[in-house]
């Protein structure tokens, strides 16, 4: 079974770390030989541990080379013919990650995905003697916050911990995926865009679910941070119980970002008052107060379909009133809406009804697969960039124009997935 430190380690470990957090930048220099002026030495022998602080988790089948010439950085390097994994012993916060991809004898093909499979850099491409070197920004967290810890689920403390642990964790994938160095800074003056909501947006742990939320990332330029702290399961009330919303709070500072998308598990809650326009959109309106008064900025999101056709082949809304409701409570709070409900309707009956499919696992109608998760991330990227949203600056310079009408067809996605599977179901549904 594959590992992580999937054994809840004791909370006060993150308060040990962070006292004694290691300087920055951290700079790892990969291969077996030679190592650069200032640069850690990291080779195949090098399997994680917490005293060592960094290392191949032991599930890696890596090989590390060196080819030998002037430059140490560039001839030396590591690669597998599987995915593998480097973890960085780190405390919470925003890292800059900075990476240098090649290999003087063979061409390359590399996928960065980061803690939980979010989605980094695609399919990056270095041919047979050239090199090529990239940067991203990672959030990693731990459940404390002030005065309280996030109430996690036995999911999180096991199959989903490497969401919370005290590593950043790193997945090469793709064709040969080949990497020289590595260089970790410290960024936690950059802005962060905070995510909240269910199963649709939270970081998935195994193929073959996923959400939008951990694609994501992969549509921002490395000047800002994207924080997922959506979990399966949860409604707002739920997540609100479970001091989410607290965790959050404790870590925006004036200039973030909170995207909030809930509705699937919030229609389902039974009791005198419950309802879309009365218990949801006061909660949701809460929510935003409580960010505004952050000096952050709250963006709504509407919930995204499930996949129910009717007969003739348009999508029927399962949701009942709480796409209104979300509507509406941006209206009357004078809040940026994004209507992920719309654009997946579009989406899904562009596919139509057999081949919507592909956009979801099999058999399940409301999780969707890496392809469909793709999708609603660039359907949300675009439309901040349609309405001109401030947030909209920070996306990567060559985000194309995008319509759920013409999605990216499926015979041409090559998003390479990653190798933890599971058939266990997210919660919610």
């Amino acid at each position: 079974m594959l590992v992580k430190s999937f054994i809840l380690v004791s909370l006060t470990l993150f308060g040990a770390f962070s006292a004694n957090a290691q300087s920055f930048p951290e700079k790892f220099d990969f291969g077996n030989g030679r190592t650069a002026e200032g640069y850690i030495l990291v080779s195949d022998s090098d399997v994680y541990s917490r005293e060592k602080g960094f290392g191949f988790e032991e599930v890696s089948n890596v090989k590390c080379f060196d080819r030998g010439g002037k430059n140490i950085l560039l001839s030396g390097f590591c690669t597998s013919e599987k995915p593998f994994y480097f973890s960085v012993r780190v405390a919470e916060g925003n890292y800059k990650i900075t990476v240098t991809f090649g290999d003087k004898m063979n061409a390359a093909s590399t996928t960065v995905k980061a803690e939980l499979r979010r989605l980094m850099l695609e399919n990056i491409e270095t041919q047979k003697g050239n090199f090529r070197t990239e940067t991203f920004v990672v959030n990693v967290r731990n459940p404390n916050f002030p005065n309280g810890e996030v109430k996690l689920k036995d999911r999180e403390k096991t199959m989903e911990w490497w969401a919370w642990d005290d590593k950043l964790t790193l997945e090469f994938n793709g064709k040969s995926p080949t990497i020289n160095s590595l260089v970790i800074e410290k960024k936690d003056s950059i802005p962060t865009v905070f995510l909240l909501g269910d199963s649709t947006v939270c970081d998935q742990p195994r193929e073959p679910y996923a959400s939008w939320g951990q694609m994501f990332t992969r549509f921002f330029q490395p000047k800002i941070a994207i924080a997922n702290h959506a979990e399966s399961g949860e409604s707002l009330r739920s997540s609100f119980g479970a001091k989410r919303l607290d965790k959050v709070l404790s870590l925006l500072k004036k200039g973030d970002f909170v995207l909030i998308q809930f509705a699937h598990n919030d229609e389902k809650e039974k009791g005198n008052g419950v309802g879309a326009f009365t218990t949801f959109k006061a909660g949701l309106k809460q929510y935003v107060a409580a960010i505004r008064a952050k000096g952050a900025t709250p963006i709504l999101i509407t919930p995204v379909h499930r996949r129910t056709f009717d007969a003739n082949g348009k999508i029927t809304n399962s949701h009942g009133d709480y796409p209104e409701a979300v509507r509406q409570t941006a209206t009357e709070e004078k809040t940026a809406l994004i209507d992920l409900t719309e654009m997946s309707k579009d989406f899904y009956e562009a596919l139509g009804q057999e081949k919507s499919g592909v956009a979801f696992k099999e058999g399940d109608g409301t999780h969707h697969s890496i392809y469909g998760a793709y999708q609603l991330a660039k359907m949300i990227a675009a439309a901040l960039k349609k309405q001109k949203m401030p947030l909209a600056k920070y996306l990567v310079r060559d985000f194309p124009d995008f319509d759920p009408k013409n999605p990216d067809p499926f015979e041409n996605f090559r998003l390479p997935a990653s190798p933890l599977i599971t058939d266990i179901k997210p919660l919610g549904n």
